[in-house]
């Protein structure tokens, strides 16, 4: 597919494309209204799911469970909970597994986890599982969940090389994983170069994009030398000068992610995850530039 220049970028796209949304779970009242906001905002678009994340060490476990099943029981949406296996033994993963099937909730993110220790590593608990690939296959023994993994498009920072990486992305995919959601990137050929090594692999799953619009360009250096991320020395030029100009820096930043969504479209994706940040605005503004436009309401 190529881009015709006479017609502008976005121009009656077919609206073909689908949309998932991740929120975090808020720690105050005011960010519990901004949550329900966004989320009354996002659910007329009618994502396939929306997920809800999950603290390094578990520690929002009891929150991220609240805000799942308050979405599965007073939204028509799909309900994604996000579980690791930090910090849990087995028996503990199954009790939290067993309260998500009982409130309703089919869908896992299932991932292994960061550690409570910001720059610490990963050591599983001694009766717990030692990884994601065998978080997936204990879930799929409980209940016939869909589940979705995480993949990195440029390489997990924990992974001993690239190969290595693919190979886990295979066992958990071979465990039962529905699909993978990438770790965020911000130019469109990482994510091609890195679906032409997932299918040399054998891998033929779903692969859906990680979108991160950018709100605060520091906050995003700072999650993306955790994750292995690369910033392109463009993407800090773009930003420079913007700390007192939030309104130019949103725009820019909009502009910015729309436009790598458009790059993935031209290439055949249509299957999009966006971080949101308890945000509504930037990703309903991409999806509507997508093609998308309303066609469910919400009561919240």
């Amino acid at each position: 597919m190529t881009i015709d220049d006479r017609v502008p970028l976005y121009a009656d796209l077919a609206g073909d494309a689908r949309v998932s949304f991740e929120f975090f779970p808020p720690k105050t009242e005011k960010m519990e209204a901004q949550l329900w906001s966004a989320i009354e905002t996002l659910a007329p678009l009618a994502p396939r799911f929306v997920s809800v994340t999950y603290g390094a060490g578990g520690s929002t476990r009891e929150r991220t469970h609240n805000t799942v099943a308050r979405i599965a029981r007073e939204t028509p949406l799909a309900a994604a909970a996000h579980l690791t296996c930090v910090a849990a033994s087995t028996d503990e993963i199954d009790e939290i597994a067993d309260a998500y099937w009982q409130a309703g909730v089919r869908h896992i993110v299932a991932l292994r986890g960061d550690p409570p220790e910001q720059g610490g590593r990963f050591e599983a608990h001694p009766d717990g599982y030692a990884g994601a690939a065998d978080l997936v296959e204990g879930l799929m023994k409980r209940h016939p969940f869909e589940i979705s993994v995480s993949a990195y498009p440029e390489v997990h920072p924990d992974a001993r090389d690239p190969q290595s990486d693919l190979d886990n992305l295979k066992r958990k995919l071979d465990a039962g994983a529905t699909r993978a959601i990438t770790q965020f990137f911000f130019e469109a050929d990482t994510y091609f170069r890195f679906m032409d090594k997932v299918r040399a692999a054998g891998i033929d799953a779903e692969i859906v994009p990680g979108i991160m619009p950018v709100g605060n360009f520091a906050a995003v250096q700072r999650m993306a030398a955790m994750c292995n991320t690369d910033v392109p020395a463009w993407m800090g030029r773009l930003f420079e000068g913007l700390d007192d100009h939030p309104a130019a820096r949103q725009l820019i930043s909009a502009t910015l992610a729309a436009e790598l969504c458009r790059k993935l479209y031209e290439g055949g994706v249509r299957d999009f995850h966006f971080y949101t940040l308890n945000r509504a605005e930037h990703s309903y503004a991409i999806c509507h530039l997508l093609g998308l436009r309303p066609r469910v309401t919400v009561e919240a």
